[in-house]
């Protein structure tokens, strides 16, 4: 399989794609809802005097986002009735989209003292609307573009995402302050009508055939025994079948045995960054620093390198393809680890906060740029939702039971210890993405002189 290659120019260029430039807005639109059923929620009911119990079992309202897969290929099979015409992918985002401004408005609505029942069934509302809005927004990403410029398609998405997530985080919060609560979630809700308005704006990408997948959900059919003349039940078994059987029977029989190890990199990408992530900030307070410390640095230059890791990392997979990108991805995430374990020898230094705040945010980015472009190369164009819904719930589930030993290994032996453990759980991905590298380019055809 080749690649085509792309100069600097032609590489900084793609930034100023119709495509790419949707991708701003469609993130934003993806990442507004996200606070707005978590931390913020959380400061809002907070604020009324609502118990930390309670306040507690809004945390269940996230396990929407981790089970998108579920109900995925209905998503990536189904055309919607009567917004059908904008197109599948098109009619499934402004659907969320409307789910989630829906939600908003209701919750601003409510009193949390005297209808919290109501409050957390409309956050689940607003959190099952936004996964499948996320859903369809990952598939139109795939879809819209070749795969060198998935790179950049994901930095523009996480650049959208970000200002979202301040947008919904501190922007609510001086809302709320300046005004009262129900204004805040009015004032996101309507914020929703830029993704509405982008929906409207973009053109649905071309659905492709796939020669692959029609003779794999036959196969299926034949090994059933579905024909002409089914029933109402062998038809349904038949959309079960192509919709939610097929894509996972495509996906192996495409790649072998080699699935196998391209699923256990898929889970093991992001171990060493997930599993450290959740110590960050006590680890920040233990060693000195001030809570305004952590906030002007992590938000300041935390935001401004996670933007500028990103955008590097989209511009690396256009100009150099996807795999190299991945590798120095894998091999940076675990080398920030080390710059944590020298700042717990170091102690509350600012300047090594500022540092090791960098360094961590613009590997962050570049290594989600170039990871989310390469889960978007694996998936079929006959079942991208489906399929990519499928990889991004293994690339955190892993990080997220591993990290909740790492208190353990904190208190039994320190932060330095933590950091240095949490760096060789690179390792592995280091190794695979190496391996993908030296693959890739024994498939390259060879050039003769």
């Amino acid at each position: 399989m080749s690649e085509t290659r792309f100069s600097w120019r032609e590489a900084l260029l793609v930034y100023t794609r119709p495509q790419v430039i949707a991708l701003w807005f469609l993130g934003f639109a993806a990442g507004l809802p996200f606070l707005l059923v978590f931390s913020t929620l959380s400061a809002w009911l907070r604020d009324y005097e609502v118990s930390r119990s309670a306040i507690g079992f809004f945390a269940w309202v996230g396990i929407t986002y981790s089970i998108k897969v579920f109900w995925a290929p209905v998503v990536d099979r189904l055309r919607l009735p009567g917004l059908g015409r904008l197109g599948k992918r098109r009619s499934w985002m402004l659907l969320g989209q409307l789910g989630i401004a829906a939600g908003l408005v209701g919750m601003a609505l409510c009193d949390p003292q005297q209808q919290l029942g109501l409050i957390a069934a409309l956050a689940l509302l607003v959190a099952f609307s936004s996964s499948t809005q996320d859903i369809a927004i990952d598939a139109y990403r795939i879809e819209a573009a070749i795969p060198e410029f998935q790179g950049a398609m994901s930095a523009a998405y996480i650049f959208g995402y970000r200002v979202a997530l301040l947008v919904a985080g501190a922007g609510a919060l001086f809302i709320a302050d300046a005004l009262n609560w129900p204004s805040a979630y009015l004032a996101m809700a309507a914020l929703m009508g830029i993704g509405m308005l982008t929906v409207l704006l973009v053109r649905e990408p071309d659905h492709q055939e796939d020669a692959l997948a029609r003779e794999t959900e036959a196969q299926l059919h034949r090994a059933v025994k579905l024909g002409p003349g089914a029933s109402r039940r062998e038809r349904l078994e038949a959309w079960f079948l192509d919709a939610v059987v097929a894509p996972f029977v495509e996906f192996f029989r495409r790649n072998g045995v080699v699935a196998l190890w391209l699923l256990l990199f898929i889970s093991v990408y992001r171990l060493s960054d997930i599993t450290m992530g959740i110590m960050a900030n006590p680890f920040y307070l233990d060693l000195g620093f001030s809570k305004s410390d952590i906030a002007t640095v992590g938000k300041l230059y935390g935001f401004v390198m996670t933007i500028v890791g990103s955008m590097v990392g989209g511009l690396l997979v256009v100009r150099f393809g996807i795999h190299r990108p991945l590798l120095a991805g894998a091999v940076l995430v675990a080398l920030t680890n080390l710059l944590f374990a020298q700042l717990a020898t170091v102690g509350s230094d600012i300047r090594w906060l500022t540092l090791v705040i960098s360094a961590d945010n613009f590997s962050g980015g570049l290594s989600s740029t170039a990871f989310i472009a390469y889960l978007s190369s694996l998936t079929s164009r006959a079942y991208t939702a489906t399929q990519y819904a499928l990889f991004s719930s293994l690339m955190t589930l892993p990080g997220k039971f591993v990290s909740g030993f790492s208190g353990v290994v904190v208190d039994g032996s320190g932060y330095f210890t933590f950091f240095i453990y949490a760096a060789l759980l690179g390792i592995p991905a280091v190794l695979l993405a190496f391996w993908l590298v030296r693959r890739h380019r024994s498939e390259l055809p060879q050039v003769s002189v």
